[in-house]
């Protein structure tokens, strides 16, 4: 039996039957979808935001290692957590499960604070970071 790494954060995404390919699986490009719903429901919980609008924040980069098919109308998990800030940006990993646990995929993505009206990268803000610390309290992502 495998120990599944806990995250700060989870959320519940079910397969809806648009998500599926010809061959009756999820499609590759349907889990960048799955990270972005749990991502920004991480973001606003932690921050307590009223509007997506108020994230400073750009997609820089995104990787995903898929490990086994997911299928329509499961429940899938998605744990979520900030592994490491940088000056201007910060790196989230993140795990999926399917419903009867065993590993759909991993992931990683790269945001970067930005500045919208001036069209510039800006540090990560200081409140957002001390943020996301206190909610993960110490967690440190093990992979």
């Amino acid at each position: 039996m495998t120990t599944q790494p806990v995250f700060p954060f989870q959320a519940t995404v079910e397969v809806s039957f648009r998500d599926l390919d010809v061959l009756g699986h999820v499609n590759n490009a349907v889990y960048l979808t799955y990270l972005e719903t749990a991502r920004i429901k991480f973001l606003h919980q932690v921050l307590d935001l009223q509007a997506v609008g108020q994230l400073p924040l750009i997609l820089a980069e995104a990787t995903v290692s898929y490990r086994a098919p997911a299928f329509f109308g499961e429940l899938l998990t998605v744990g979520v957590g900030v592994a490491r800030f940088g000056g201007k940006s910060f790196e989230m990993r993140y795990r999926i499960d399917g419903g009867d646990g065993r590993l759909v995929a991993e992931a990683r993505t790269v945001l970067v604070a930005y500045d919208y009206t001036a069209g510039a990268t800006i540090p990560v803000p200081e409140e957002l970071k001390a943020r996301v610390l206190a909610f993960q309290r110490g967690w440190q992502f093990a992979g």
